[in-house]
Order: C-alpha cells, then structure tokens, then sequence
C-alpha cells in the first residue's frame, strides 16, 4: 500500500519507536483492527530493519509500512531492501530525499521553517513532517501553508494527541504522526488497541477519514 492511499483511508502514521521484531507484529494487528493503516518503525529501535521486514511480510497491500529517523542514503536503500514504502526523517537532507525518490519511495522529511520546506519540496518531497510540531504550533503552520503548493501535504508530528487534531486539521495539517500518543516500549497490544482505537475515533468524529 502506497502512503497516499493509506492516508486516505485515515490520516494517522504510527510511530512505534523501540518496537522488537518479536513485538512488531502484535502492535501491528492491534493498530490494523483499530483502522490504522500507515506505520513506520525509526531506525533507532532494536533491530529496525528486521521489524519492517516481518512487517512488509504480513502487511503488504494493507498497510503502508516503513521507517522513520533516517538520516542518511544509506538508511534510505535499507529500507528499500527490506521491502518498506515510507521514508520519514526528522529534518531535512537532500540527499535522503533524492534517495528515496529515486528508488520511488514515499518521502517525508522534518521541517520547521519555510526554507526548509521549500528545500524539501525541490528535492522531491511530496509530503513534509512539521517537527516537532508542539514547538511550532498550528499557527505557524497556517501562515506557512499559505506559501506552500497545494499539492503538498504537511503532517504534524511531535506533540500531537487526540485532542489536538481539529486545530492542526483546521491549520492545514492533512495527516498526524504519533508516537508515544500511540505507541510506548513495552507496551501491550491491547494497551495499543486503546490507545489507537481512541485516536481513530477522534479523526472519524472529525469527519478526517
């Protein structure tokens, strides 16, 4: 499954930082009867690339799954290889994004400022991670969704809960990355379930999905 698609189906990526391989797949299922479609395991979790390929195994064509904190081209073709779609980075490098979007990956770098957005947006990125978007707030994103192409599509992530996403969506946000909101090591799938079945009902009430 393609981010867009994903997307579409309910505007939330799951960042499931710290997850084991052994872990990955019971999250996964809880956050997937939840209606959650989109999920990315950071690279700085134990064995990440482990994780995204018994992920991509069971999940493919029904989630789009990937990797986020990828620093470099070199992470970038990990993920490739162990079969992700989504590339998420916490700030901006062009040389990621023109990696991933030369392997026809689904890029999102972390931006704050309009510089960095418009840097992102010339190396190929189509959609852009505000980060962390708790420091910045949604009236900066507003301001500066009034500069951006309308074809982009700008997450908020970092400090974004339930409720939180009438404001963002109101700002311009067309997607959520939560973390710890969703997510925390250790955490049981049913603990995850809750969770994620709270945030679901959030954007559904909110006419997002």
């Amino acid at each position: 499954m393609r981010l867009d698609e994903a997307l579409g189906e309910l505007p939330v990526v799951a960042i499931v930082r710290g997850v084991t391989p052994d872990e990955v797949l019971g999250i996964a299922e809880a956050l997937y009867a939840a209606g959650v479609r989109a999920i990315e395991v950071p690279l700085n979790s134990p064995e990440p690339f482990e994780s995204l390929r018994r992920l991509v195994d069971v999940y493919r064509g029904r989630m789009a799954c990937g990797s986020g904190t990828v620093l470099t081209p070199e992470n970038v073709e990990g993920v490739a290889q162990a079969g992700g779609r989504i590339v998420v980075a916490p700030n901006t490098d062009v040389a990621v994004i023109r990696r991933a979007v030369e392997l026809d990956l689904d890029m999102a770098p972390g931006i704050g400022t309009a510089t960095e957005a418009f840097q992102a947006v010339a190396a190929g990125a189509r959609h852009l991670k505000l980060f962390p978007a708790a420091s910045y707030g949604p009236g900066h994103l507003k301001q500066m969704k009034a500069v951006l192409p309308s074809e982009i599509t700008v997450w908020a992530v970092g400090g974004v809960g339930p409720d939180d996403l009438a404001g963002w969506w109101s700002a311009g946000a067309r997607a959520f990355g939560l973390g710890g909101e969703l997510y925390k090591p250790g955490q049981t799938p049913a603990e995850t379930h809750a969770k994620a079945t709270r945030i679901v009902a959030a954007a559904r009430r909110l006419g997002l999905s």
